[in-house]
């Protein structure tokens, strides 16, 4: 396995630490996907989604279908190769938004689901 650990840390021989898994390094790319705000990232301007401006509008059934949508196509555009998005649900309470996304794993053929908070990544 060489895939980088996300946050980026340095492990104990001084070396770049590497994810613990392929699940863990899967978990970690659709965390990267889901907490870059478009327009962050210079050579890739169209990267990521609008998670965290959605946290602060009005909760509403109609925000919650959207950024369903946004999520679920950012993470096929973006990570679409890795895994296949099976389902995403979005939860709104005050300012915080959750959202877990069910994915296959295209490498190892395994289910999982994975929640995140716009919390999470501050």
């Amino acid at each position: 396995m060489s895939d980088i650990a996300f946050p980026f840390d340095i492990d104990g021989g001084g070396r770049t630490a590497l994810a613990a898994s392929d699940d863990d390094h899967l978990r970690d790319l659709i965390q990267q996907v889901l907490f870059t705000s478009p327009g962050e990232r210079v050579n890739r301007p169209a990267f990521g989604a609008p998670l965290r401006q959605l946290a602060f509008t009005p909760n509403s059934p109609e925000v919650a279908t959207a950024t369903q949508f946004l999520v679920q196509g950012s993470l096929q555009q973006w990570l679409g190769d890795l895994i296949v998005v099976q389902d995403v649900s979005v939860q709104a309470d005050d300012a915080t938004l959750s959202v877990a996304v069910r994915y296959l794993s295209r490498r190892t053929q395994q289910t999982r689901t994975t929640t995140f908070a716009t919390g999470d990544a501050s």
